[in-house]
């Protein structure tokens, strides 16, 4: 315990997570990598102040070498061959248990985007997989007086942790709060990676946010002092990383060259890539986006960063992952079949791309994208590594960066302010992943909803109907909005809820002069 302090004393639970043990390696993560990932974050500002002052991203000439060369990732382990469907959520003991029981293939155990990061939510979620992957995990709802128990076969399990940008506060090393990323991993492979070697698999990873190929060096030299520290061969870690960032979409042979011993795919993190299309071109007046609900996967932009995605990936060896399906089965049988069937077309564009498979928010959806891929797939296969896309057309900068066309509506405003002052509320009680109007909505689709509306203020758009998005409308518009949400959840759940908070932080998010870079930064301080 030397070095650290917390915020609260410990728990006999915590300690479990938190050995003598764990602390010493995670204070050597902290020691060694600390400091450089200060420097990376503060090389993005710099790069984005070129942005802001007019410049554009583009394919960094001096790695020319690197996207020309011939060099592949290391062989995949057999369970992470076929990754057809898979399940994500937050590390949350029921969920664990319920999507890893689902008809999927693998389940991505969130620490970042679908989970609130209370103390009782990380060290609580460390648990629940050290459990799963022992196979002793249960949970019995309090609520419902369901028992809740793992089946013969689960999922594989991957975790997700946190990106270079988040703290974890409620840790103190040296008394200085701590990257959130090192905490998750450190504590998941120290106390993991045997029990994973037992079962069959390993410490599989997806790492999220990355902006800038120097970062996944980052994050290798982070792997190889692990396995070495641990006794482990370099390259039992398995890592896939989400192009969810505009900047990394640029350097993907790259990120893959810099982790090639530790690459297992890439994945179209399509809703936080939006999000960063708003947020690295804010000041590009000429680059907006439209209504969020209109920009889907077949806008040339996406469908070139998809496309681009799986030539690349295929090329060097790795699987190329699909995005989320974000919805939720609906009781109404007629409703559902319309669900799914927008599903259903969602998916099969991804499959017809080349994709080796894709992301759902829902185990009712399985069953259709599991018909998507499998009918996909050549006979005998269970990926689609032998889908070159090398006949394409090269993927240009212009294509990536073009803004598509779309209507900028008052409904989308409004649509956008009850999402994202709900998902605000949630988070800040605890709730990482919520379901709202039919989607099941995470950090990255209420960072849409919140940088649209400072884009749209920002850059003076017109709405349809001739009335210009000011912060006067803004004000007019939240305040209404807010009205309807307190109708939809009920004076009990407004009363006891945190819808103060969320209000002034949407506010400042919407309106102030500097754009926010991640609403969970500011978020986290009220935690």
């Amino acid at each position: 315990m030397a070095g650290f302090t917390f915020t609260q004393p410990l728990t006999e639970a915590d300690r479990e997570i938190l050995t003598d043990d764990a602390l010493a390696f995670l204070g050597e993560l902290i020691d060694r990598f600390g400091p450089r990932r200060v420097k990376l974050l503060a090389a993005r500002k710099d790069w984005q102040a070129a942005i802001d002052a007019g410049g554009l991203p583009d394919f960094r000439p001096e790695t020319a070498d690197v996207r020309a060369g011939d060099w592949t990732v290391a062989t995949l382990p057999a369970d992470l061959l076929d990754r057809r469907v898979e399940i994500t959520g937050p590390a949350e003991a029921k969920m664990v248990i319920n999507a890893l029981n689902s008809d999927v293939k693998l389940f991505m155990a969130d620490f970042e985007d679908a989970l609130s990061p209370t103390w009782a939510n990380v060290i609580g979620g460390q648990r629940a997989l050290r459990d799963a992957i022992a196979r002793t995990l249960i949970f019995n709802d309090p609520a419902s007086g369901k028992h809740y128990a793992l089946g013969p076969t689960p999922a594989t399990l991957v975790a997700r942790v946190r990106g270079l940008h988040l703290d974890e506060k409620h840790i103190l090393w040296n008394g200085e709060t701590v990257p959130g990323g090192l905490v998750d991993f450190g504590l998941y492979f120290h106390h993991n990676h045997v029990a994973l070697k037992a079962v069959g698999s390993g410490p599989y990873l997806y790492v999220p946010k990355l902006e800038h190929y120097e970062e996944a060096r980052w994050w290798n030299e982070v792997f190889v002092f692990a396995q070495k520290r641990h006794g482990v061969p370099v390259g039992t870690i398995k890592a896939t990383m989400l192009i969810e960032t505009l900047p990394a979409v640029f350097e993907m042979d790259e990120i893959l060259y810099e982790l090639k011993d530790h690459a297992a795919a890439l994945n179209c993190g399509r809703w936080d890539y939006i999000f960063s299309y708003i947020k690295t071109l804010r000041r590009h007046g000429d680059r907006l986006l439209p209504d969020r609900t209109s920009v889907s996967m077949d806008k040339p932009f996406l469908d070139a960063y998809s496309r681009l995605l799986i030539r690349t990936c295929h090329r060097r060896g790795a699987l190329a992952m699909g995005g989320m399906s974000a919805f939720i089965p609906r009781k109404d049988p007629e409703e559902n079949a319309q669900v799914l069937e927008r599903v259903r077309a969602d998916k099969a564009l991804e499959a017809a791309n080349g994709h080796d498979g894709s992301w759902i928010a829902h185990p009712g959806l399985s069953d259709v994208v599991n018909a998507v891929y499998g009918a996909a797939f050549a006979p005998g296969r269970t990926n689609q590594l032998q889908v070159s896309r090398e006949d394409d057309a090269p993927v240009t900068a212009a294509d990536l960066l073009a803004p598509p066309p779309g209507p900028f509506t008052e409904a989308g405003l409004r649509h956008n302010l009850r999402v994202a002052v709900q998902y605000i509320e949630a988070w800040l009680g605890g709730s990482g992943a919520v379901a709202i109007y039919g989607l099941m909505e995470d950090a990255a689709t209420a960072e849409i909803s919140r940088a649209s509306i400072w884009q749209w203020i920002r850059n003076g758009v017109v709405l349809e109907g001739g009335r210009p998005m000011t912060a006067e409308l803004f004000e007019t518009a939240f305040a209404e909005e807010l009205a309807v949400v307190r109708g939809e959840v009920g004076e009990d759940r407004w009363a006891f809820g945190r819808w103060d908070e969320a209000t002034q932080l949407m506010r400042d998010l919407c309106l102030q002069d500097q754009f926010a870079e991640f609403l969970t930064l500011s978020a986290y301080e009220k935690l």
